[in-house]
């Protein structure tokens, strides 16, 4: 499931035009699971932000990041509660001073460096939430992205016209999408169906 949820991630970061790196593609059997970082991103052409960068972060957020280390955690049943980060110190290793020292060298010295968590999803009520965004922040995170989040950009904006070859990730979505498994925005819900063909 980590390969999968880490391709979706990529992909969410290429399609708003970050470069994006992967820390290792093997897993060395004397590290401990889930301590490193999954991805550095650079975006190439980052904006001036007016307004600091918020905690959940959208597709309209990613132009002001400039460079991010990116970890990604998906346990894609779980709901990052204050309980489960309490009980989940590896969730906070790529923070750690060591580990984050040996990413802003890949980096070099200059700029800020975003540390971005992606998480299956924080809790629906405002207080748990609230809550887990603070633990959060006190171990250091920057900003999360919740998955949900990532999968509605992708499903959005990948095209059923186009064939995407270099992409298996988005040519499943665009199969799906032609043959209308996913259901259209609430928004939408009176916009008519385009004919099938017969």
């Amino acid at each position: 499931m980590a390969a999968v949820s880490e391709t979706i991630v990529r992909e969410y970061f290429e399609l708003h035009g970050f470069l994006v790196r992967q820390q290792r593609k093997y897993v060395a059997p004397t590290r401990r699971e889930d301590e490193e970082i999954d991805f550095f991103v650079l975006n190439p052409q980052p904006r001036e932000r007016e307004i600091p960068l918020p905690f959940i972060l959208s597709a309209e957020d990613l132009p002001g990041i400039s460079r991010a280390i990116v970890v990604v955690k998906g346990w894609h049943t779980e709901t990052f509660s204050p309980a489960v980060l309490a009980n989940a110190p590896e969730i906070f290793r790529f923070v750690e001073p060591s580990v984050f020292k040996r990413a802003a060298e890949t980096f070099g010295e200059d700029g800020t460096l975003t540390k971005i968590l992606i998480v299956p999803a924080l809790p629906p009520g405002d207080e748990a939430r609230s809550q887990s965004i603070d633990m959060l922040r006190a171990k250091g995170i920057d900003a999360v992205i919740p998955f949900r989040t990532l999968l509605s950009e992708l499903i959005e904006q990948t095209a059923i016209n186009r064939n995407y070859q270099k992409s298996d990730l988005l040519q499943i979505i665009r199969v799906l999408k032609n043959y209308d498994f996913f259901r259209e925005p609430q928004l939408e819900l009176f916009k008519t169906k385009r004919k099938r063909k017969k």
